[in-house]
């Protein structure tokens, strides 16, 4: 324990020190917001990697592998991945040169401003709130891990973590965010080739039975290519289908996206690109410990002695208290807190600049009698964005002293509406020259309502569907084929009718 508070320190020190850096960088909304374009694309690279690569991947998401088994890990790693890196491409490049002509700072900006709509704008931070479920996970995650590392309680954790993160992103906002991501991207690149390391080491010494075989003994559906019997991956499409298209749409997310303004030309972005591309691999193949944890856990270790209940957010860490000798755990679980850190951070940087410069800022526009002029509108941003993230902290806080039973659930539901809403109007704003903003609002809505209305009531509505419902990612994935496709397409005929018209 005490090893790990020194640790720990060291961490916190180093992170303060670079979130100082990132401070001195930081003079005035836009910078707090996007910096200045002068990033190295390898930095932009690390940062997106170890923003995407979140508390869900290194702590959360190898438990829905641990209890699912190879149909979940095609779902969390060969959909997610793919998809991801294709809808990277396509959107990036355009996304970044539009984004810069319009001088746009967020998401909600840059559509606000694509579509000259500060309606539209508005709703999208509105919207953009729903990443508040993403926050709660992403805490509730690294309290899992600092209790079990510092010996600390639930309140302890959540104190040290909300205090911690958000005093340096109030200081340095995305210079913090990406100096800080750099340093916790290299840890999290090193651990990753540990802890795949002792998957590799238990693989080739497992004999009489093979790993393999002792896993297909315990299930065999766990090894079965669609798990009949898993709970949230348990047929073609929520194996394959969801799983693709759902890392497709995590692209709109306003931390992930918007990295694409940090550089200052097309090819920095196609550097960057290549960087997430490598660096991602390796962190989401770290899902692949819920099949290690079924050689070296025993399963009532996963059971919480509070409730007696089965706990499947503490395979990881489990595992890993397991695989490695004290000293080596207690480092790899410092970097798992820095690997939750590094998203949650890159989080409050985009609510806290979205719902003051599209939210706030849009509403007094609207309302005021009085003119704001642009330099009053970046002064009063710079402060309600600090104020907010004040805010966010104290809401995340009250939340987690009594979690939800399942944080991955809780946060994939409400990240998907967000993304959901914003992922037609991104890419027929990127991809066609005219686009219908009423086709866009309503396709918006829309997908939002099917979304949610499929996960709460999908059972009730469609008894016999076959459809998981209980799995956030197959109801976005439903919204995407009933409502994004059918307005992806209607706004290519649109297109086409004016160019020709023309």
């Amino acid at each position: 324990m005490t090893l790990a508070w020194i640790l720990f320190t060291i961490y916190l020190l180093g992170t303060s020190y670079l979130g100082w850096i990132g401070y001195k960088k930081t003079d005035g909304f836009s910078s707090f917001a996007i910096g200045k374009g002068d990033m190295s694309p390898i930095v932009v690279g690390i940062t997106l990697a170890a923003s995407t690569a979140s508390a869900a991947t290194f702590i959360i998401n190898p438990g829905f592998i641990y209890v699912d088994g190879l149909s979940a890990w095609i779902n969390m790693f060969l959909g997610t991945y793919s998809g991801f890196m294709i809808m990277l491409i396509i959107l990036s490049f355009k996304f970044r040169s539009m984004g810069e002509k319009m001088k746009a700072l967020t998401i909600p900006d840059w559509i606000g401003k694509r579509y000259l709509s500060k309606d539209f704008s508005l709703y999208f931070a509105f919207i953009n709130l729903l990443s508040f479920a993403f926050v709660v996970l992403l805490v509730g995650g690294i309290s899992i891990v600092m209790q079990k590392l510092l010996g600390v309680n639930n309140i302890t954790a959540l104190l040290i973590t909300l205090i911690f993160v958000t005093g340096y992103v109030f200081l340095g906002g995305t210079y913090a965010h990406v100096y800080t991501n750099v340093f916790q991207g290299i840890l999290m690149i090193v651990v990753s080739c540990a802890i795949l390391w002792t998957g590799i080491e238990l693989m080739m010494e497992t004999h009489d039975p093979g790993f393999w075989e002792q896993i297909s003994q315990k299930d065999p559906n766990l090894l079965k290519l669609i798990n009949p019997e898993g709970k949230l991956f348990n047929d073609f499409f929520s194996t394959y289908v969801a799983g693709f298209f759902i890392g497709a749409a995590l692209v709109c997310q306003p931390h992930i996206l918007t990295k694409a303004l940090y550089v200052r030309t097309n090819k920095d972005v196609r550097n960057y690109i290549i960087v997430v591309g490598v660096v991602l691999l390796l962190f989401l193949l770290l899902v692949s410990a819920g099949f290690f944890a079924h050689i070296t856990v025993d399963p009532a270790q996963l059971i919480d002695p509070s409730t007696g209940e089965f706990r499947q957010d503490l395979v990881m860490t489990v595992y890993l208290a397991n695989a490695f000798p004290d000293w080596t755990f207690t480092v790899v679980s410092i970097v798992l807190l820095a690997a939750a850190m590094s998203t949650l951070d890159g989080l409050l940087v985009s609510i806290s600049t979205i719902t003051a410069n599209d939210l706030v800022i849009n509403l007094i526009n609207k309302f005021s009698k009085k003119e704001i002029s642009e330099e009053q509108k970046m002064k009063l941003s710079f402060r309600v964005s600090h104020l907010v993230l004040i805010v966010i902290a104290i809401m995340v806080f009250v939340v987690n002293i009594n979690p939800p039973k399942l944080l991955g659930i809780y946060g994939q539901v409400g990240v998907y509406g967000l993304v959901l809403a914003a992922l037609a109007p991104l890419l027929v704003g990127v991809l066609l020259k005219n686009s219908p903003l009423k086709l866009l609002w309503t396709s918006s809505i829309l997908a939002i309502i099917t979304h949610f209305v499929l996960y709460f009531y999908g059972n009730e509505l469609f008894p016999n569907s076959g459809f998981t419902f209980a799995n956030p990612s197959v109801t976005a994935v439903l919204s995407i084929i009933l409502v994004i496709f059918p307005t992806l397409v209607i706004a290519w005929f649109l297109n086409k009718k004016i160019i020709e018209n023309e």
